[in-house]
């Protein structure tokens, strides 16, 4: 492939580098030129674009990432249509993902016009869930180093989706005088929903003495029926003769490993009884939060063997967190946190468009009541509960900072506006501040938004937990704004072209809410009957 500089005589075939505008026609970067295109092109009067040609034995960005990710074995994984360059592989189930190291890192190590990235070992995933991305870099790459790749995956499987189980487990809590009903019911419950998340089944419950014979007494009559135990002692294992792993070896059983390099988990005890797995649940395991536990259940009820070896090397990741409850010595604690406040949101306010539907004006510099309508709507972002508001730029980016002088936003340049909506939203994202747990897109061309409605969004977000798509809508058609979680904005980094973030959206599977606000999320003003039937006026 050659890329740079083609007289317009020498380009049929080849790969566009840029967006490129000729008269009425627009051509998006990556678009392959036909003949009629250089008819076009020419008569704007462009004799030389940039771009790539393809040699004979070239593949295209598409076709490469489509052969590579063919070429792939795995299981429980689905690999979506190329785009861009780009297949995205997604999990077909929930479970542990697991991956061939060795052969990723020789797949990247063919070429960098090659790469492949996936989630880390042994992550949990849910149904849905993006696991790995094979991307091309350029326009086109080598045939050979395509075929070299998938030579490569011909070794094996490449990476997995071990799915859960519905495994059946019972549940042995061991009682010392002072403990609580109350303390055994929670870790119950706790337990309960631990096992929902990943497929388990808790069928029964025995609660003991504090003592080693009883323990085994009752583990021994628990693995019979199910296909683990769990044992949540009343006293933290402090040796390795302690209860737990003695009852597992008075029930007949073996103690696999004691103690784990994961903290909190440091007193997990795993062991064998019956050819059913025993856990022995260090303390942390009673709280919902993860710790080492999480890491051993997990991968047991995905069908995976950990072994002692295995636990031996959950050192590095393994630090999770400090618990300010634990006995020194230890490094001193910093002064406790405020309460914790609710999840900021920053507003990412789009006024980089070049308001092509108006032919000339800027439809953001036209007048609603006198006032620009750009500055109307940052100032109802403003008055909104978000923390913050990002207004991106990019056509007549000095006219728009100046309608908004005075106002406290933050400004995040687009050079590479032409290229569609896609820009701005990753250049807008960038910008979003690192303690902010979504970010509600809004179109600076919606003069029917009130901070009201943007306050309503807020509020249904937090109430999902922070976690889903919250939309505005009309009855029952969905509009704008559109408020994204965090989850999303390592996906938004990726998107080209003239595109927005709904296919992501749907690609990653995740809970949307719908809010009624009114007719003002479906009025936009893209064209002049539209603007002035708002009550705006043009200006030069």
């Amino acid at each position: 492939m050659k890329f740079g500089p083609v007289p317009i005589d020498q380009a049929e075939g080849a790969v566009l580098a840029h967006a490129t505008t000729a008269g009425e026609r627009r051509f998006r970067k990556a678009h392959r030129l036909s003949a009629d295109d250089l008819s076009v092109l020419k008569a704007a009067g462009i004799t030389q674009i940039v771009a790539a040609v393809l040699a004979l034995d070239d593949l295209s960005e598409d076709a490469a990432a489509e052969k590579i990710a063919q070429s792939m074995v795995h299981r429980n994984i689905e690999a979506k249509p190329a785009a861009t360059g780009r297949v995205n592989l997604h999990a077909e189930a929930a479970g542990i993902f697991t991956v061939d190291a060795a052969m990723i890192d020789a797949i990247n190590a063919v070429d960098p016009a090659i790469t492949i990235a996936t989630l880390a070992q042994h992550a949990p995933v849910e149904k849905g869930q993006m696991v790995a991305t094979v991307k091309i870099i350029p326009f086109a790459v080598a045939s050979v180093l395509v075929d070299a790749v998938a030579k490569i995956c011909t070794g094996g499987e490449i990476f997995a989706v071990n799915a859960y189980q519905p495994v059946r487990i019972g549940v042995i809590q061991t009682v010392l005088p002072g403990i609580k009903t109350s303390v055994l019911d929670k870790t119950l419950r706790v337990t309960e929903a631990r096992l929902t998340r990943s497929g388990g089944r808790l069928t029964a419950e025995r609660r003991t003495p504090h003592d080693v014979a009883p323990v085994a007494e009752a583990a021994a009559s628990l693995a019979r029926d199910n296909d683990m135990v769990v044992i949540f002692g009343a006293s933290a294992m402090s040796d390795f003769g302690d209860v737990i792993p003695a009852a597992i070896k008075k029930a007949g059983g073996i103690v696999i490993r004691a103690g784990m390099p994961v903290d909190p988990g440091n007193l997990l005890v795993l062991g064998m009884l019956d050819g059913k797995r025993v856990i022995g649940a260090p303390g942390c395991a009673r709280s919902p939060k993860e710790n080492g536990f999480d890491w051993v259940l997990d991968r047991l009820i995905a069908g995976l063997d950990v072994t002692a070896k295995d636990i031996a090397g959950m050192g590095v990741g393994g630090l999770l967190m400090e618990i300010p409850t634990r006995p020194q010595p230890r490094e001193s604690l910093p002064a406790p946190r405020p309460a914790r406040s609710e999840p900021k949101v920053d507003i990412v306010l789009l006024a980089a468009g070049r308001s092509s539907r108006m032919g000339g004006p800027n439809k953001l510099l036209a007048l609603f009541d006198g006032k620009p309508l750009i500055r109307r709507t940052a100032e109802r972002a403003l008055a909104s509960k978000a923390s913050g508001t990002i207004v991106v730029t990019g056509h007549q980016r000095e006219r728009v900072r100046t309608a908004l002088s005075g106002l406290d936003v933050t400004f995040a340049d687009n050079a590479d506006f032409a290229e569609g909506l896609s820009s701005s939203l990753k250049a807008g994202v960038a910008r979003v501040a690192g303690n902010a747990a979504g970010a509600m897109i809004v179109l600076g061309d919606m003069p029917g938004i009130s901070a009201t409605d943007l306050d309503r969004l807020i509020e249904a977000f937090r109430k999902s937990g922070s976690r889903a798509v919250v939309r505005a809508s009309h009855q029952g058609r969905r509009g704008n704004p559109v408020l994204l979680p965090r989850s999303l904005f390592p996906a938004i980094a990726h998107l080209e072209g003239d595109t927005g973030a709904r296919h992501l959206v749907e690609a990653e599977g995740l809970d949307v809410v719908d809010v009624e606000i009114g007719e003002g999320a479906a009025v936009d003003v893209d064209t002049r009957e539209a603007l002035e039937g708002a009550g705006g006026v043009l200006q030069d």
